[in-house]
């Protein structure tokens, strides 16, 4: 399978991960960073878990501005 084909196929469950990552960081405050880090070292492949990092940073920057 091609990177792009990858990627297509599984961007919407990265997205939905991410979202689902991020929705617990008001509820946890200062534990967070550690939580999401510890749930993004599990995610498979390391391609995958690329992926739903840069959809958190994206969400990150969104609640930022």
């Amino acid at each position: 399978m091609s990177r792009a084909d990858f990627h297509s196929q599984n961007l919407d469950t990265a997205r939905d991960e991410a979202r689902r990552l991020f929705a617990a960081k008001a509820e946890m405050q200062g534990t967070w960073l550690n939580w999401v880090a510890a749930q993004l070292y599990t995610l498979r492949p390391a391609e995958y878990a690329s992926m739903v990092r840069r959809e958190l940073q994206s969400l990150q920057e969104k609640s930022d501005s």
